[in-house]
């Protein structure tokens, strides 16, 4: 049941730096998928602070320790003021799964709605709002409810139409009217800022704010799961709900993979509302190695490194680059039916046909194959595995994005 990369010609990979990785044989490979390795596989600083911290202590955050309280502080001041309360965590799938229960706990409701196609975890009750997986498993549970992705390229709106965010937020609206016919209550609305698995898609402006309107007034929360697309990977902000407008706040926000570097950590931020419903049941949640002195100095040096470096200003400019350059090939190829993305965070949606927009699997299957044999690693999503997916370490160079399209270009023509 577990999968490789590219299994017919698995790769070994015994080293890697920055956004290189190498094979046994010293061969060196572009990545393009990582979005663990945030700021670079194995960066100098970030191995030091955990070297540096597990000389010192590592336990439990049971006993007071500044580092725990330093790291909150740091993450608070990326974040709307009234998202002001903090739990550490090791992976994106137990934030989403602690996520659940705050919106349950605080609402005394059930039910959940997610977007078709979206993966939100590997836990059992991530599963169960997991379109992506749970289509092929037991189906879909009675307490979770699913909407159309607001893609404006292939979903039920697009680009021509006048206004798709409240068209989008519409479909929402009417899908909380059927769950309360049936007697039910929403506790939570349930979404990736950026759905990456269901094909790198981009909300149309004002989506978020129309859905959490509804969400609120039937008594939910809204929860935007940051885990692949947080920490400044879309370049324009930090977090990719921000691309939604400053007026719009998440009622809670969960956090993984680039957070920690590749270190096993995740994080929940909530109100400070939410967290005394939470508390207030009396029981208490504790998590062994969340919130540990080295996950949280090596969460600090992820944020010192994107400050010191400027990450999020360099993914603005390379991913605009990246965008410019494959927007070239889109004129040139008609393979390419839709290019879309924010800072490194960019979709290239290949298709069979222009008018009808029939997904290209076999095509995008063969092309990150052949691009693996040319040392460029790049994976493809969407409900078609179409799309090619480009979300490369911070450190991803101008050179980089020129290499990566020439020989897209070649492989194309």
């Amino acid at each position: 049941s577990c999968k490789l990369f590219f299994s017919q010609d698995p790769v070994k990979i015994v080293k890697a730096k920055g956004q290189y990785m190498y094979d046994e044989n010293g061969r060196q490979y572009l990545d393009c998928i990582n979005n663990v390795a945030h700021v670079g596989h194995c960066h100098p600083d970030i191995v030091k602070a955990a070297h540096e911290q597990n000389q010192l202590l590592n336990t439990n955050s049971r006993y007071l320790h500044d580092n725990l309280v330093d790291y909150a502080e740091r993450l608070s001041k990326t974040l709307p003021k009234k998202l002001c309360v903090f739990y550490l965590l090791n992976s994106g799938s137990e934030a989403n799964d602690l996520a659940l229960r705050l919106a349950r706990q605080y609402t005394k409701h059930e039910d959940v709605i997610v977007l078709d196609h979206a993966y939100h975890g590997h836990l059992t009750s991530l599963i169960d709002i997991s379109p992506y997986k749970f289509r092929n498993l037991e189906g879909q549970k009675e307490w979770v409810h699913v909407a159309p992705v607001p893609d404006t390229y292939r979903g039920l709106y697009r680009e021509d139409h006048e206004d798709s965010g409240t068209a989008y937020a519409n479909e929402v609206k009417n899908l909380i009217e059927q769950v309360h016919r049936r007697g039910r209550k929403i506790a939570a609305f349930f979404v990736e800022s950026l759905p990456s698995v269901g094909g790198q898609i981009i909300p149309p402006a004002g989506y978020f704010q129309k859905v959490a309107e509804h969400v609120h007034k039937a008594g939910g929360l809204f929860i935007a799961d940051e885990i692949q697309v947080g920490f400044g990977r879309v370049g324009k902000h930090f977090w990719a709900f921000q691309l939604q407008g400053e007026d719009f706040v998440p009622d809670i926000v969960t956090m993984g993979k680039p957070i920690g570097n590749g270190h096993p950590l995740a994080c929940v931020a909530t109100t400070q509302e939410i967290a005394e419903a939470f508390a207030a049941t009396g029981v208490e949640y504790f998590n062994t190695f969340g919130g540990n002195p080295v996950s949280c100095a090596i969460g600090l040096a992820v944020l010192d490194v994107m400050e010191k470096e400027h990450l999020q200003a360099h993914a603005t400019e390379v991913g605009d680059f990246l965008m410019k350059l494959l927007k070239e090939q889109k004129i040139k190829h008609p393979i390419i039916g839709d290019i879309r993305g924010s800072g490194l965070f960019i979709g290239v949606d290949l298709i069979k046909d222009q008018a009808r927009r029939t997904p290209a699997t076999a095509e995008a299957e063969y092309l990150v194959t052949r691009l693996k044999e040319e040392y460029i690693l790049l994976s493809t999503d969407g409900p078609g595995r179409n799309v090619l997916k480009f979300k490369p370490p911070m450190c991803f160079s101008m050179e980089d994005a020129k290499f990566v399209v020439d020989t897209i270009d070649k492989l194309l023509t």
